[in-house]
């Protein structure tokens, strides 16, 4: 038997478009990031950028389960002695609902540059439903909110 290993032409980059309205943060992340990243295709090289892009529409209306919204700070450090700051989610998400889910597929991702390059040109997030990538044709990306039993 031999290894696959994907070529740049076996690649094909499709387009998705998620809701993200009353979907859990975590939730929304891990199935972005896996898409992102391309594990969803036979053909996923972990070397390869073989991900598909996908556009979050409604990123402003994310639901953080518990006492997220109020307790979970994001953390930023200047590099001078005491210039550190904690942003609360509820203010991240107000000003800037984009960067709360760009922070979230950010964590879930592979620590390379090519993880970088990935999250930098293959993710598209609104704080609306209005989305400039009509023109694409990206397909429906249902994210499944609880488990049935």
């Amino acid at each position: 038997m031999k290894t696959f290993s994907a070529k740049q032409s076996d690649l094909h980059h499709d387009w998705h478009i998620v809701d993200a309205t009353d979907v859990p943060l975590g939730r929304l992340a891990s199935t972005v990031a896996q898409i992102i990243r391309g594990k969803h295709k036979p053909t996923f090289t972990p070397h390869m950028d073989g991900g598909d892009f996908v556009v979050v529409v409604n990123a402003s209306k994310v639901k953080l389960t518990g006492n997220k919204l109020s307790q979970k700070t994001y953390f930023k450090h200047t590099g001078y002695m005491g210039h550190d700051t904690h942003t609360p989610a509820e203010n991240l998400l107000a000003k800037h609902p984009d960067r709360v889910i760009e922070k979230a597929v950010f964590g879930m991702l592979p620590k390379n540059s090519l993880a970088k390059q990935k999250l930098r040109t293959k993710l598209k997030v609104y704080g609306g439903a209005e989305h400039p990538h009509e023109a694409q044709q990206p397909k429906s990306l249902t994210i499944v909110t609880s488990k049935a039993n």
